[in-house]
């Protein structure tokens, strides 16, 4: 009986495992079915927001728009024209403003879309057409900045000028996101947007070109290389932009009844192609790194060389290249460094990931010189654009001040003078034409006679104040 019930109790403790082990599989099904169907729902959400089809132009209605948009001839030639000569006007004056301008009403994205877009849809002619085209541009705006820089009196090398003469990571990402950006909106039925002109102030290719001019014009060649690099950079992303986000529409390739040529016209876009993207991405990861490792240096420069006596004047991070590591060279000015804390400081470099970067350390007690007349010439010029606008705003500031004039002394003289008078009223001001031209300084004097009927002489008193205040123009008035 014993082993019966023992039995009986082991196959119940058996089933009751099997209906539990069921239970949890039935709930471990039930949950992957409710994340599944969770999941799916989730994607169709995402994939509804973030969908590209709603307004979405047909393909060939976007093929002509971009096609009208390469042409350089007329109006658009025109436009170039223009939009150099004010670019390079404000680099001359080192007016942002006036370069935004010149950069909206700038033609320069057709081209340059429409290489990336003749690559997407393999269509020879096009590429062809935006390659003529954009050389043409390259052309004219070059010789049109050159020219301008040639006649103009104004020839230093302002801030906005020195900002386009070396590209960083940071324009090569302006460059890519902005072309997604540009071709996004242009692939809507819509193109009123404001896009099109946000990327071509963000992207910035006019004024590397009024840059490479001022380069030629002035004989800085590697203004003009510099300028000429970093448009040609923001040029061949955009266009790799162009070329991603037509290929992830599925834009419909070009068909050609000649199955030669067709298999020939793929082939040389597929050679361009490799050509022109492969060194741009090897040139972008370059500067990545050379971005990288100025960040490095910045921080390991402010961190350790952070001392209360001596400051670092000037900092040179030059990259590796050429076979040469990458070097650190610092100016220091103040109390000297002895050679215990620089081969201290030399020792940190590996904690900041600079471990095969030279550290050179210039001191101004040891052999090397600092170049004090030019950090005075610096200074100077920075106290003389200071002094200028200090200036500019004393003289606006004077064109609407008012003096004020010595009422209590004048009024207790006018009472020796006068018997008559028992209060005045003195104001200095500027009179000013309709235009808005200050004409003369005018002295009003109100008077308040003691009796109304007695008189008073107001020439003589009009000729005193004007020796007293020395003010000419006198407008003298009796109250009634």
């Amino acid at each position: 009986p014993k082993s019966a019930a023992s039995g009986r109790t082991g196959r119940s403790n058996s089933n009751r495992n099997a209906l539990m082990e069921e239970n949890r599989t039935d709930d471990t099904q039930k949950v992957k079915r409710s994340f599944s169907a969770w999941l799916g729902e989730l994607r169709e959400f995402m994939k509804g927001r973030f969908s590209l089809d709603e307004d979405k132009a047909q393909r060939d209605e976007v093929v002509a728009s971009v096609s009208k948009g390469v042409e350089f001839r007329g109006v658009n030639l025109w436009v170039l024209i223009f939009a150099t000569m004010i670019a390079s006007l404000g680099l001359n004056v080192n007016s942002a403003a006036v370069i935004i301008g010149a950069m909206l009403i700038s033609p320069i994205m057709g081209p340059i879309m429409g290489v990336g877009l003749a690559l997407g849809i393999n269509d020879f002619e096009l590429l062809k057409k935006s390659l003529r085209n954009y050389a043409l541009m390259f052309v004219v705006a070059i010789i049109t900045s050159t020219a301008y820089f040639l006649v103009s009196p104004l020839s230093s090398n302002s801030s906005e000028l020195l900002a386009r003469t070396v590209p960083t990571t940071y324009d090569v990402l302006i460059a890519l996101f902005g072309g997604l950006a540009g071709i996004v909106a242009q692939t809507r039925q819509d193109r009123t947007s404001t896009v099109i002109p946000g990327v071509a102030i963000a992207t910035a290719l006019i004024p590397p070109l009024c840059t490479a001019g001022f380069g030629l014009a002035t004989g800085q060649i590697r203004f003009f290389f510099g300028a000429f690099y970093l448009f040609f950079i923001n040029s061949v992303f955009i266009a790799l932009a162009t070329y991603a986000m037509v290929r992830f529409l599925k834009y419909e390739k070009k068909a050609f009844i000649d199955k030669v040529r067709e298999r020939n016209v793929k082939r040389l876009m597929m050679v361009i192609t490799l050509v022109t993207f492969i060194p741009s991405v090897v040139i972008g990861f370059h500067m990545v790194r050379v971005s990288l490792f100025e960040a490095a240096a910045d921080k390991y420069v402010s961190q350790v060389f952070n001392f209360p006596h001596t400051r670092v004047i000037e900092c040179n991070k030059r990259y590796a290249h050429h076979g040469h590591p990458s070097q650190i060279e610092l100016l220091l000015l103040g109390e000297p460094l002895d050679d215990g804390t620089i081969e201290n400081a030399r020792t940190q470099m590996g904690s900041f990931g600079l471990d095969k970067v030279e550290l050179v350390v210039r001191q101004a007690n040891t052999t090397d010189k600092i170049d004090v007349a030019s950090l005075q010439q610096s200074y100077l010029e920075l106290l003389e654009e200071k002094n200028r606008r200090i200036g500019e705003m004393a003289a606006q500031l004077k064109r609407y001040r008012v003096t004020n004039v010595e009422v209590d002394d004048i009024s207790r003289e006018v009472g020796a003078m006068t018997t008559n008078v028992r209060a005045i009223s003195l104001m200095k001001g500027i009179t000013f034409d309709v235009s808005g031209a200050p004409l003369d300084t005018t002295l009003v004097c109100v008077v308040t006679p003691k009796v109304a009927s007695d008189s008073i002489d107001r020439t003589t008193l009009a000729n005193w104040l004007r020796i007293r205040t020395k003010v000419a123009n006198v407008k003298l008035f009796v109250e009634p």
